[in-house]
């Protein structure tokens, strides 16, 4: 198949004991919330690197977390942060925030997660690459940590359904479609429109969330079965090799995924 036809949009998750994260304070308040973030930071999990003014350095005293104290302005740090982390959580206003990473984006595909804290310790809020990025999972990690509640604002995680472009990422899955396709196939998702998923290949396990799937998700195991009259979207887990003119017969309404070969597959569990 012609590359104009194919794109690989997500890789496989970076594993979690391999993630970096920054914590970034810079206010009295930022500063306590951060060393409080610190000490209940889950042991299986790398330690989090402090960012922190000089003003502040002292807080973080005796704490056996990288810590690395700044004299300039925090406009300077935000390269080597952005370059160095995964996820960065900034115990620091949202406006502000915005306007620092603002002129250091580049692609949902390559920004790091970037999460606020509010000052009250009371709200976290994915502000940067929440989906793909895994800004998303990590507010819910920190909320749940600090007590404070995550605001989420992805339709899918908000609607509770199928992630279309990072579904299977956690178990090696990659994405395969047009960009064009996984965005008309999530708008189907998210707007409740009929979907099937065919499921050939690669673990069952590819449903994560507590609630049940959605109900305009109809679980199919073979292809043949699709009814193009009534699905408008088809979310495909195969090995099946497409050419060209079948993703046109399929045009904009067909994302594929590609577990790794030899994945178990009758693990429904």
């Amino acid at each position: 198949m012609s590359t104009d036809h194919k794109v690989v949009t997500s890789a496989p998750a970076v594993p979690e004991e391999q993630v970096r994260v920054a914590l970034v304070a810079i206010t009295k308040h930022g500063a306590a919330q951060a060393l409080e973030l610190a000490g209940r930071w889950p042991e299986h999990l790398p330690p989090a690197h402090i960012c922190t003014s000089a003003k502040f350095g002292e807080v973080f005293a005796g704490l056996p977390n990288p810590v690395h104290v700044y004299t300039g302005a925090l406009k300077e740090e935000i390269p080597r942060l952005f370059a160095e982390h995964d996820q960065l959580v900034f115990f620091v206003s949202l406006g502000a925030v915005v306007r620092l990473i603002a002129p250091h984006l580049r692609s949902k595909d390559e920004d790091p997660g970037v999460i606020v804290v509010d000052d009250a310790g009371e709200y976290v809020i994915p502000v940067l690459s929440g989906h793909v990025g895994g800004a998303n999972a990590w507010s819910e990690r920190v909320g749940a940590l600090i007590g404070a509640t995550p605001v989420l604002t992805t339709a899918s995680d908000v609607g509770k359904t199928i992630p279309v472009d990072i579904l299977g990422r956690h178990l090696g899955w990659r994405v395969e479609a047009p960009k064009i396709n996984i965005t008309r196939v999530s708008a189907d998702v998210v707007n409740g429109e009929a979907i099937a998923f065919v499921q050939e290949a690669g673990s069952h396990h590819w449903w994560t969330r507590p609630n049940p799937l959605p109900a305009n998700v109809e679980l199919l195991e073979r292809f043949d079965q699709v009814d193009p009259a009534r699905h408008r979207s088809v979310l495909w887990v195969t090995h099946a090799e497409l050419d060209a003119p079948f993703w046109q017969q399929w045009h904009e309404r067909l994302v594929v995924y590609r577990p790794p070969v030899g994945q178990q597959e009758d693990d429904r569990g």
